[in-house]
Formats: C-alpha cells, sequence, structure tokens
C-alpha cells in the first residue's frame, strides 16, 4: 500500500512537531488495521482557532472550533479506475484546540494529534461514531487497538 500524504501547516507549534513519516505509519498502521489495502491519498491541513471554527459552523452548523474535522472524498464512481491511488478525502486538525486538549487530559500532544489522526482517517473510512451507541462503541474500540499498535495509551482511560 502506498500512502500519498498532502500536508499543510497553515498553523504551526513548537509544542507539536508534526513528520510525515510519523504521519504515514499512523495512516497506515488504521489503514492496515481495517483491512484497507488500496494505494491511496490523504490530505491533512493543521489549522487556527478562527478556521476551524469557520468550518465547523458552515459544514456542521456548530458554532466553535473543534479538534478534527473530516471530508470523505466524492470523487464520481466511474472516475476512480481512472486514478492511480484513492483519494480517501481531508482532514482539517486544529492544532491550538490539539494541544488544549492535550493539556486537560493530560496527555502529550503527539499522542493526542496521533488519537485524532486515527478518529479522522477511521471517518473518511465510513466509520461514525455519532449514528449510534454501537457504533460509537465500535470506533472507540478500534481507536484503542490501532493506538496500543502505536504504544499509545487506552486514550478513553483517565
Amino acid at each position: 500500500m502506498k500512502i500519498s500524504l498532502s500536508l499543510q501547516q497553515d498553523f504551526q507549534s513548537p509544542e507539536l512537531e508534526l513528520k510525515r513519516a510519523q504521519l504515514k505509519k499512523i495512516i497506515e498502521t488504521t489503514l492496515r488495521h481495517v483491512g484497507y489495502k488500496e494505494d491511496c491519498e490523504i490530505g491533512i491541513a493543521c489549522v487556527d482557532l478562527e478556521e476551524s471554527h469557520q468550518l465547523n459552523l458552515q459544514y456542521r452548523e456548530k458554532d466553535k472550533p473543534t479538534n478534527v474535522l473530516s471530508f470523505p472524498s466524492d470523487i464520481p464512481e466511474e472516475v476512480l479506475p481512472m486514478l492511480d491511488a484513492l483519494p480517501l478525502g481531508d482532514l482539517v486538525i486544529c492544532i491550538p484546540v490539539v494541544l488544549q486538549e492535550a493539556l486537560e487530559q493530560k496527555k502529550t500532544a503527539q499522542n493526542h494529534f496521533a488519537h485524532l489522526l486515527v478518529h479522522g482517517v477511521l471517518h473518511l473510512l465510513g466509520y461514525d461514531h455519532e449514528t449510534s451507541d454501537e457504533d460509537a462503541e465500535e470506533m472507540e474500540g478500534l481507536e484503542i487497538e490501532i493506538l496500543a499498535k502505536l504504544n499509545i495509551a487506552n486514550p478513553y482511560q483517565e
């Protein structure tokens, strides 16, 4: 499996150094865990509070910034055979929210970012925790298993 990663860092912080190789490892671990084997493309945009707030309001009608937004690809089915890699979609991750949540939850910023990246990739693959309690449990279970493979503790335990 080949992963093409587009990384746009509109907001950076010395507290959270993002390395392309590490991001790809997290994405690949997530994809392999759920049985995904195709070459793919994923975009990640790291944004500030204002942009996250604006996008969250526009797409989810929530008037506040959020940690991660997922935008699955909507390329028409008939175009897919012409592509070398399947575009899974884009993730928008708000770095100030990640840093604040990590602090509040007593986690490292790196580990919290990894959790949100796993969470976002699962959304791009169609998993959804907001549809039912069962779906939420399934998604959380996958996140815990994937993060364990990355040597990251269960993010849902206090």
